[in-house]
């Protein structure tokens, strides 16, 4: 992965720390562009995107991508994505004229299996995940001050209090989740509205694509990360955990604010 050069960022636009509950209350309801222009402002150019090519990744890359916001994407390829993924990745890039980088693991896969065993995200899913997530993450956020997630309230007990920003404890910088109020139905009509590439695993039951040994389709009335990791108590790969503490939202989110600028 090739090194950074950073210009200086103006940190006096940081919000401070104990701030930031109110911060976040203030975007709510807020659209996503809103929120990203808000991040992009605040944080650039020390502000990353880190997307894995899911419907919710492809309305930010479309919204990053469209209105020319500074804005860095990458992506953890851990070499386990599904063909479609990768020729998605490809597709982006034309698209809308933009690198999207690729974080890596130290190790290969061959290297892996010799080193862990064969199958590791099989007998030690948490160490796979660990080697080719959550590290190749560290260091693709390295230099950066702030990173943008596509992660929504809706998609499980774990993300049902992420606030729209935050404090990353574990990565010990800024984070920003400008769709977390985003319905899935919210998502698919801006796909559709603006004609954005998109998985076409998704038309075939998967919902939620990660690596390919660890993604199956869901049922009608599943939750919709039942497909990752089934058979098994995983539930997330360690990148997204839940806040270390409840979070105050408020009791009635205007969706229809939430996503009017987006158009």
């Amino acid at each position: 992965m090739t090194a950074h050069t950073f210009s200086s960022a103006d940190k006096s636009r940081y919000p401070e720390k104990k701030d930031l509950h109110e911060t976040a209350l203030g975007l709510e309801g807020e659209s996503a562009l809103t929120i990203l222009e808000w991040a992009a402002t605040t944080f650039s150019p020390r502000l990353t995107f880190a997307t894995g090519f899911g419907a919710e990744g492809c309305v930010l890359i479309d919204l990053i991508g469209r209105n020319k916001l500074p804005i860095d994407i990458f992506t953890l390829d851990t070499g386990l994505y599904f063909r479609e993924t990768y020729m998605l990745w490809s597709q982006l890039e034309e698209i809308y004229d933009i690198r999207i980088r690729g974080a890596r693991s130290t190790l290969t896969l061959e290297e892996q299996a010799q080193e862990h065993g064969d199958a590791l995200w099989e007998s030690e899913p948490d160490k796979c995940c660990q080697l080719r997530k959550v590290a190749p993450l560290e260091r693709g956020l390295e230099g950066f001050d702030a990173w943008v997630s596509a992660i929504r309230r809706e998609q499980g007990p774990t993300r049902a209090n992420a606030p729209i920003v935050s404090w990353d404890d574990r990565f010990a910088l800024y984070k920003v989740n400008p769709l977390v109020n985003w319905s899935k139905k919210d998502i698919w009509d801006y796909i559709r509205k603006h004609d954005i590439p998109f998985n076409p695993l998704h038309l075939h039951g998967y919902p939620s694509i990660g690596c390919l040994p660890c993604t199956s389709s869901v049922a009608e009335g599943e939750d919709e990360r039942a497909g990752r990791w089934r058979g098994s108590k995983k539930t997330e790969c360690g990148i997204h955990l839940a806040p270390s503490r409840p979070i105050s939202l408020p009791s009635h989110r205007d969706s229809s604010r939430a996503n009017s600028g987006d158009s």
